[in-house]
């Protein structure tokens, strides 16, 4: 449990790097656009690229299944077993639509090797391989759920 709590600490401490990173760099457009009256022309680039990265990292291993918005009517207004079946359904649509669209992905992402980002030359690649972290934060994330719905282990409001 204590590395649980640990490796809590350090997800979250990233998505804290990139949301300073995200604002130093906000900071110092408005900065040299408005004091210099010359702006930098990477600091937009490097807004976009941390805030990409700040939601995909979230999104993935953050965010839990009610942080999300929902159309919930029908679920809520259901019995428990039906509860369960909805929640286990949308849990093995998810996991199997990202298994199944995960190699396509990555033959993506790999292909844009040949591109660079235009202001911090950075290859695309890496700027998108954030989504492969997030494709894997969520098949995992809704493996475990769908596991505790199976055994019961999933509170009412989940």
């Amino acid at each position: 449990m204590r590395f649980l709590n640990i490796f809590r600490k350090f997800i979250d401490s990233i998505a804290v790097i990139f949301m300073t990173a995200m604002f130093i760099s906000f900071i110092l457009q408005i900065f040299s656009r408005y004091v210099l009256n010359e702006p930098f022309s990477w600091t937009l680039e490097a807004c976009l690229i941390t805030w990409l990265w700040t939601v995909l990292w979230t999104g993935g291993f953050i965010l839990k299944d009610q942080d999300h918005v929902k159309f919930d009517i029908i679920y809520v207004s259901s019995s428990p077993r039906l509860k369960k079946l909805f929640a286990s359904i949308t849990c093995i649509f998810i996991i199997i639509s990202f298994i199944f669209s995960f190699p396509a992905t990555v033959d993506y992402v790999t292909f844009m090797s040949i591109e660079s980002s235009s202001s911090l030359k950075i290859r695309l690649d890496i700027i998108f391989s954030f989504y492969l972290l997030f494709m894997f934060g969520v098949i995992v994330y809704y493996t475990i759920r769908l596991l505790k719905i199976l055994r019961g282990d999933i509170s009412k409001n989940s």
